[in-house]
């Protein structure tokens, strides 16, 4: 079952089921899904990495929208926005641990025998391969650096 197929049925339950906040979440990425099929000049058919790109670039606005109103003092928006990038990680793949994240840099650096910041583009574009949208990529961005500059 695809991830699209999964949100639809589980959309069907969370009906079913009167969750509102599952029942708008669910609703916002199925529009999201379907707004990226339809973006450019051709609608064209997403593959599963597309879905989940899309999935994971949702979870990253709710995490920041999260973060702009418990800056601003709305906790209960906060929250709300905190809740719906929960359901939206469900749909995503685990993401990797501090250690996992470390090993995989080390890995990459060694195998692409990275040595200086100027290699940092190709340990990015081979990290990112590997990490498989598994990892943020601000953080990983921030082991390259660390590992390259030091």
């Amino acid at each position: 079952m695809s991830t699209l197929d999964r949100l639809t049925a589980d959309l069907t339950t969370a009906l079913k089921a009167r969750d509102a906040l599952r029942t708008s979440t669910l609703r916002q990425l199925i529009g999201a899904v379907r707004h990226e099929a339809k973006a450019g000049p051709v609608e064209r058919e997403l593959t599963e990495d597309d879905v989940l790109a899309v999935l994971a670039r949702e979870a990253k606005k709710r995490r920041e929208s999260a973060q702009i109103y418990a800056d601003a003092g709305a906790a209960d928006r906060a929250a709300t926005e905190t809740a719906e990038a929960d359901v939206v990680d469900e749909y995503l793949p685990t993401r990797l641990t501090q250690d996992e994240l470390v090993a995989l840099v080390d890995a990459v650096v060694a195998d692409t025998r990275a040595s200086s910041m100027k290699d940092m583009g190709a340990v990015m574009k081979e990290a990112t391969a590997r990490a498989q949208g598994r990892a943020d990529g601000k953080a990983l961005s921030a082991l390259v650096r660390a590992r390259l500059a030091g």
